[in-house]
């Protein structure tokens, strides 16, 4: 700090820059009480696979729920909060929303597998989502172009279909939903190459 001496009697303060590390929040997530850090940044082809998949729900579902994505906690209890790449929440579970964040179990959550998550997308996290009543759940894969569709059955979540990108996404649960998945992987496609190199 100094002063200035351009007006006599006033005092200004000079602030200088300092090379340095700012705080990055750390992303993480918790299942069953266990820390999964996210390794890596997702790449652009699943972030606009994200965005392409985002705006078609959107597009359809805005009437009877809100669309929201990553990142962004989901709170199923204190030792299991998770961020899925997409969220939708029907309107009649808007509850769920408090002090701007989620607490409890959306209707439905979308997983795009990626090296780092793949595994645990396809494991730990439909039992999880299983386990609090998660009423569909899907696992998109970038690499094969397919989407595995998950519904809430009797407990469970049982395997419904397995499309690709010739095939559009209905559900029994959510009528509003009807995904064409080549127009969603052909917006990602001019990337893949270029994330592959």
């Amino acid at each position: 700090m100094g002063e200035s001496k351009d007006k006599p009697g006033e005092k200004t303060t000079k602030v200088k820059e300092k090379s340095g590390y700012y705080d990055v929040p750390e992303r993480y997530e918790l299942i069953d009480g266990v820390r999964y850090d996210f390794l890596a940044s997702p790449k652009v082809s699943h972030q606009v696979l994200s965005k392409a998949l985002e705006s078609a729900l959107d597009t359809t579902c805005y009437a009877t729920g809100i669309i929201l994505y990553a990142p962004l906690d989901v709170h199923f209890d204190v030792e299991n909060i998770v961020q899925p790449d997409l969220i939708y929440i029907a309107n009649e579970n808007m509850g769920i929303i408090q002090d701007d964040k989620i607490v409890g179990a959306p209707d439905l959550l979308v997983e795009i597998l990626s090296p780092s998550t793949g595994t645990r997308d396809k494991t730990k996290k439909r039992v999880l989502y299983e386990k609090f009543g998660v009423k569909e759940y899907w696992i998109v894969d970038p690499v094969h172009l397919t989407v595995d569709q998950f519904a809430l059955m009797e407990g469970k979540l049982g395997w419904v279909a397995t499309l690709s990108d010739e095939d559009t996404l209905t559900s029994e649960r959510f009528p509003c939903i009807a995904v064409s998945l080549g127009a969603v992987f052909g917006a990602a496609a001019r990337f893949r190459k270029v994330d592959e190199d």
